[in-house]
């Protein structure tokens, strides 16, 4: 008889694995413990060699549902005692790396229970087994234990603690477990009704085109009838939300399929148990109002996730719901999502009819994960409920804690810890201070849930960033080193990273502005980087960007400015009217400041060009929501493109490809074909400044990243044209393109670079 001491680490906490490594150890013949240990389940085995090569063979592939074990490690326990059976035994906290499992999407189990009028938990709102139901939202430290978590203020009934105690039940070791009896109750806030009576009153308001705000597992929605123009439109009037799309709630996969495409892949993950919004094409026919997702080819779809969404769509009290909701994340342009009663009464009171609460509290807020698909893969968009705060593990152990800040804009923060680096929820946008306020508590709750103290803080070289001015705080306050990571070099770290790649690569990083180390602004750049450093070898051609923060929203500034550049001055009032781009005033003005400097700066963004190009070609002057116009050229493309259309050939430089577009615009050729071309030319310019750089380098592997790359047409284009030419390409999947996704490119950037300065001293 030998005995091994196995550590399992990944999302092991939780999930029914103590268990289910029992019902394996029953199998084999195995005797022994399994214990949590906080960063990893410890299970000591004893049998035969051949006992325990069948137990580990089991644990490796047949682990519970929602477990992800990354990695196992095994050794002999020499001395060990007699085993006379096997046996699950209490937490016990040690340090180590951290595990921390998602919130996971109610199972068809307990889908089942909740609609069996026979079943003790029948329309219970807060359902849920050791397969799903909130982990991290309702997390306040590990071992993950029901005292550590929101539920510790409700106290089992005997019938849900007999179902926690017993290994044999679906529900042993569930935290969240409850009943009717025993769980939390749902409740109109500032209003009487409870239970029964608030979930009627929500659905009678919804049916009768009201909006009302109803907390889930990480925040408030707000919802409304998706296939009622009025409702749809009320809810965009109080939001003043004038076009940006509404994500939708279907009741079930056979809604979604009546609305949308599904492809096997699109349902493998509508239906699994992450549930996230999943961009779609629409189908002709749907019901869902064009309201929702007006001038758009996609619509985001998920799936009910909690007991109490589904509780929504079919209760047991006569009101005829629509089968497609509005969800939308609730709260004020620019404010965290509201996460509980005293948020929802400060912000939401004047945008709904209703607000539907409940008793959990929500510990850590958890916006819905946004992805689409490329390449019959999840392309992320936003990661966060479902995903966060699953770790990356690196081949690459950088033997250093580093917090990396993120961005300014699409906030998600990251924790590493050598070779583990663990992103964040989606916090938002820190132009509001009541996001920098969600920030700081979310790293708070990440530094005590993963044991966390950072060595070195991380941040974005833009100095009137709030990202950046917590961080500068943050390693004041701790006295450890601030370490600045360039915006667009982070992008090309996180996906190096993201693909565990620490080889060069030739990073094309395409987004919006992003401080540069010259002090210009960046948005379109090549660089030469490994995790220690980059080189800028290439840009688009630069432009003057007047009007300060208003040209991200205001394209035809940028086209004024531009057509300054590749016109002479008498000519430019004329193609200016031509074009329909503004007065003859806003063109003088435009150009002054343009030819002065004043208000203005010199800038390589991808993300003002597309805007630009979009003003030009009449798509879209300015944007009612960050990248409205850029999303616009892209449609405009594809509409061409699925008609069959053919593009000419274009010039391959950026000034010289903007120049021919306003020439074949003023000739006449049709703009959705114009846009397809600039699709094309731009592709090319990435081909063959990438071609250029590997003949000076001899790199031939390309990383494509940046919220530009978020454009999928573009994105498809420069993969099919740098494969052809025989490059290796990298590109996102689980991690945004977009600035949600930097802060890991800083904190592998950080780690690799505090490396490096522990070595040389």
């Amino acid at each position: 008889m030998i005995t091994m001491r196995i550590r399992a680490y990944g999302i092991v906490q939780g999930v029914g694995f103590r268990p289910t490594v029992a019902r394996h150890a029953t199998t084999a013949g195995i005797c022994g413990s399994v214990c949590n240990k906080g960063p990893y389940v410890e299970v000591l085995a004893q049998g035969s060699p051949d006992q325990i090569e069948r137990f580990v063979g089991l644990v490796r592939s047949q682990p519970p549902r929602r477990a992800a074990i990354l990695k196992l490690d095994i050794k002999p326990v020499e001395d060990a005692p007699s085993f006379e059976g096997f046996s699950i035994v209490e937490s016990e906290r040690t340090k180590g790396e951290i595990f921390v499992s998602p919130d996971i999407a109610i199972c068809d189990d307990c889908k089942r229970e909740l609609f069996d009028p026979q079943d003790r938990r029948y329309l219970h709102p807060f359902i849920n087994c050791t397969c799903c139901g909130p982990r991290m939202t309702i997390l306040e430290a590990l071992p993950y234990d029901r005292e550590r978590t929101s539920m510790r203020e409700f106290p089992m009934c005997d019938a849900c603690a007999r179902e926690y105690h017993d290994p044999s039940s679906r529900r042993y070791d569930a935290q969240p477990v409850c009943c009717n009896e025993c769980g939390p109750v749902a409740y109109l806030i500032d209003r009487p009704e409870r239970g029964h009576e608030a979930i009627h009153e929500a659905r009678r308001i919804v049916a009768a085109g009201g909006v009302v705000a109803v907390k889930g597992i990480g925040g408030f929605h707000l919802c409304c009838d998706a296939t009622n123009p009025h409702a749809v439109q009320l809810l965009r009037e109080r939001k003043r939300r004038s076009a940006k799309p509404f994500a939708v709630m279907a009741r079930d996969l056979a809604v979604a399929r009546r609305e949308c495409e599904v492809s096997s892949v699109a349902k493998s993950i509508l239906t699994g148990h992450q549930k996230p919004i999943l961009l779609l094409p629409k189908r002709a026919g749907g019901r869902v109002c064009e309201a929702v997702s007006p001038d758009n080819p996609k619509l985001g779809v998920m799936l009910p996730y909690a007991p109490l969404h589904l509780l929504l769509f079919d209760y047991d009290d006569g009101v005829q719901m629509p089968d497609c909701l509005v969800m939308t994340s609730a709260n004020e342009s620019g404010a965290p999502i509201c996460r509980d009663d005293d948020d929802a009464r400060a912000e939401l009171g004047g945008l709904c009819d209703a607000m539907l609460s409940h008793e959990r509290k929500i510990r850590v807020r958890a916006d819905d994960t946004v992805m689409d698909l490329f390449e019959d893969r999840p392309y992320m968009v936003r990661r966060s409920r479902g995903w966060a705060p699953l770790p990356f593990l690196l081949s690459r152990d950088s033997n250093a804690r580093v917090l990396a800040m993120g961005g300014e804009l699409k906030n998600a923060f990251c924790m590493g810890s050598h070779d583990m680096f663990y992103p964040s929820p989606y916090v938002g946008d820190l132009g509001d201070v009541r996001t920098v306020h969600a920030l700081q508590e979310t790293i708070d709750r990440f530094k005590t849930l993963l044991e966390f103290e950072p060595q070195v803080i991380a941040a974005d070289l833009h100095p009137r960033y709030n990202a950046t001015m917590l961080a500068q705080q943050a390693a004041r306050d701790m006295r450890i080193p601030l370490l600045p990571i360039q915006h667009h070099y982070a992008h090309v770290v996180s996906c190096m990273a993201e693909n565990d790649v620490s080889d060069p690569v030739i990073g094309v990083s395409f987004d919006g502005t992003g401080y540069g180390e010259d002090g210009t602004i960046w948005g379109g750049e090549f660089l030469l980087s490994t995790y220690e450093g980059y080189e800028r070898v290439g840009h688009i051609a630069p432009f003057v960007q007047v009007g300060g923060d208003a040209s991200s929203k205001e394209g035809w500034r940028v086209a004024v400015s531009m057509l300054g550049d590749a016109f002479d001055e008498d000519d430019v009032g004329r193609v200016v009217a031509d074009l329909g781009l503004c007065s003859q005033a806003e063109a003088r003005v435009t150009c002054t400041m343009a030819r002065r400097g004043i208000n203005s700066v010199t800038s390589t963004s991808v993300g003002r060009l597309f805007d630009a190009v979009s003003a030009v070609l009449g798509i879209r002057r300015s944007s009612t929501y960050e990248g409205e116009a850029a999303m616009q050229l892209q449609f405009a493309a594809e509409r061409w493109r699925a008609g069959g259309g053919a593009v000419p050939s274009t010039p391959v430089g950026t000034k010289e490809l903007f120049a021919w577009i306003v020439d074949q615009r003023l000739r006449g050729v049709p703009s959705e074909q114009l846009a397809l071309a600039f699709h094309e030319g731009l592709a090319q310019f990435v081909l063959e400044t990438c071609a250029r750089v590997r003949d000076e380098s001899g790199i031939d592997v390309v990383a494509l990243t940046g919220g530009c790359y978020q454009n999928l047409l573009l994105l498809e284009l420069s993969v099919a044209r740098l494969r052809k030419d025989g490059f290796t390409v990298l590109a996102h999947s689980l991690v945004p393109p977009n600035d949600g996704g930097i802060a890991l490119g800083q904190a592998v950037a950080a780690a690799a670079r505090h490396a490096g300065l522990e070595a040389s001293r």
